[in-house]
């Protein structure tokens, strides 16, 4: 097998084809390989193990030196590149454009390049989520080819990668990750109050909270249907103008909750969990324990007024699982949202020491410290911190902030699932206002559908409808979970925002519509269906597929009112259902085609 050493280290040039020529070889349908060892006299040799439940494991060996693996992939029909820091950028980019650095707290070494059928060309994930790693990526306009150039540091191991064979969609190659990375490492335990809808206090008040509100808006949430509350920013001493310059002492307000463990005793009496907010690598100037810790604090934060403690130092790991340890403690809270973690990133690449490998320490002691005080802990980890590397420190995955938008809470969330391990994965909370129409309550709640949602608006506030409309999707949601977390889901291609989402479990399929698509019906494949119309029509166009077939239902509307119900008899092909904009139908097969 060929090998290469890398070449003198110079400026990279602009795009790929700028690069020292290297030798590509095959490696796996239609995907080609070259590899290179950064290090004096170091030839790397790889291999490709055989396959083992859809995934094929390749190990490049260089005798403990960083490596380049250089992915090259002809360019066929692609249609976009799919990964975890990606965000709204899931199309082609040039080779010249495409870049990330990832770590344990910030993303995970891996991609997706896709065809326009939704088909993988090259699905990929890097075996180890802790190092830090970077990645180039794009189109090479000079070689009509979508390149991968991931860059690994130091192992005194193999480096592995997972591949994944030619998949029919995204979400089924990443699958085979995922129940990879589940048997390689052991996810933190979620307790049922992880899966259960959430009440947030940060839209609904930012830092505006209060014991006497907080227990208001507790009361109805229980009502409602959650089971769980988290204090946001602002309960803290020096929470206020939406900077973190006051972070670090991590005490409460008392003007705001003059006994915050009565305050949260109280809470827990409707029923609800209570978490609450912290950000322990946080320090501000105004804190009290500043003097103390700047020292360990020398980068700026890029949220605004804090530094960031240095997680490399064994001094801020205890002091940061001393801290969460007595807020714990000393409040009676059933958990913690934990913050800011990817604040660590700053110091990447100093020459100081690895960061995830620090913030695998600091975790590990933290998550051992909270389970001896709460066997049942929650922990809420928030994207992009929320990959397979984590599943041992987190079991809420909480998707990355979007306020009011419906639709980036869909794409974020399906995101986050594609690689999420053991934990639930969470909605960003869900905001609205209180003139909204209950076609756009629903529509936000829809946009959740397929995670825990949380709920953030003054319920106190809102109209009696509103109340009517949260009620209604959470009594849904909590009768659905095990089809909405568990099974198998479909969201179709990345680069469309996916508009037609499908879950299924045994003969059960739920399909949520969020755009003027025909929504397959299989008779062949199911025999109940429910249908959620997250679009701006008041129909569903269905297509029924395996020849049709009696059925009964029902419809709601937004707000749960019973509509007028499907028809008694759907033949094969093309209908238009009377369902409205922001309503569901739930539909069963009573017997198959005459």
């Amino acid at each position: 097998m060929h090998t290469t050493s890398a070449p003198a280290q110079t400026p990279e040039p602009v795009t790929t084809a700028g690069l020292a020529p290297t030798r590509h070889e095959p490696l796996l349908d239609g995907v080609s390989i070259s590899v290179l060892a950064h290090g004096p006299g170091i030839e790397p040799v790889w291999s490709l193990g055989e396959p083992v439940d859809g995934l094929r494991m390749l190990e490049v060996r260089a005798d403990g030196a960083p490596v380049e693996v250089r992915f090259s992939v002809p360019l066929g029909d692609a249609a976009g590149y799919w990964h975890p820091q990606g965000g709204w950028r899931r199309t082609l980019l040039a080779d010249w454009e495409g870049r990330s650095r990832v770590s344990l707290v910030d993303g995970h070494a891996a991609g997706c390049l896709f065809d326009h059928s939704g088909a993988t060309l090259l699905a990929f994930a890097a075996a180890d989520p802790v190092p830090e790693a970077t990645l180039r990526f794009g189109v090479s306009e000079e070689n009509d080819t979508h390149v991968v150039h991931l860059r690994l540091p130091a192992s005194r191991g193999p480096h592995r990668i997972l591949l994944v064979p030619r998949s029919p969609s995204v979400a089924r190659a990443m699958r085979a990750v995922r129940t990879w990375f589940a048997a390689a490492l052991a996810p933190m335990p979620v307790p049922d109050a992880a899966r259960t809808p959430v009440y947030s206090t940060w839209y609904a008040f930012n830092q505006n909270v209060s014991a006497a509100a907080v227990e208001t808006q507790a009361e109805l949430a229980a009502g409602l249907g959650c089971g769980a509350l988290i204090l946001d920013d602002g309960w803290q001493e020096l929470a206020h103008g939406r900077g973190y310059a006051g972070c670090g002492d991590w005490l409460p307000d008392r003007a705001k909750f003059p006994d915050f463990a009565a305050h949260v005793a109280r809470v827990r009496a409707t029923g609800l969990r209570y978490l609450a907010w912290v950000a322990p690598l946080l320090l501000g100037p105004g804190a009290a324990c500043h003097a103390r810790w700047a020292a360990c604090a020398p980068a700026a934060a890029t949220v605004p007024g804090a530094y960031v403690l240095d997680p490399r130092r064994p001094e801020v790991r205890a002091h940061v699982v001393g801290v969460c340890v007595r807020l714990v403690e000393e409040y009676g809270l059933d958990g913690l949202k934990l913050d800011f973690l990817d604040q660590a990133m700053v110091y990447a690449g100093d020459g100081a020491g690895d960061l995830g490998q620090a913030m695998v320490a600091l975790l590990t002691e933290l998550r051992a410290a909270l389970h001896a005080v709460r066997p049942d802990l929650l922990l809420e980890l928030r994207q992009p911190y929320t990959g397979p590397g984590m599943a041992p420190f987190g079991n809420m995955l909480r998707s990355f902030d979007c306020p009011a938008d419906a639709t980036a809470n869909r794409v974020r969330t399906l995101d986050t699932a594609l690689l999420a391990v053991g934990g639930a994965v969470h909605s960003d909370m869900l905001l609205w206002s209180r003139d909204a129409p209950v076609a756009a309550v629903a529509r936000q709640l829809i946009g959740a559908l397929h995670a825990v949602p949380q709920i953030s608006v003054r319920l106190d506030r809102v109209p009696a409808a509103h109340l009517e409309t949260i009620g209604f999707w959470l009594r849904q949601w909590r009768q659905l979970r095990g089809l909405l977390l568990d099974g198998e889901v479909e969201p179709g291609r990345p680069d469309e925002l996916y508009p037609l989402v499908r879950a299924s479990a045994g003969d059960h399929c739920l399909l949520g519509v969020h755009g003027d698509r025909v929504v397959p019906l299989d008779f062949t494949a199911y025999r109940r269906f429910h249908l959620v119309n997250g679009s701006d029509r008041d129909r569903v166009m269905v297509e029924v597929r395996g020849g049709g077939g009696r059925i009964r239902g029902v419809v709601h509307g937004p707000d749960g009112r019973m509509m007028d119900g499907p028809p008694p008899f759907l033949p094969e092909g093309a209908h238009s259902l009377a369902v409205p904009r922001g309503g569901l139908a739930a539909l069963t097969i009573t017997e198959g085609p005459r």
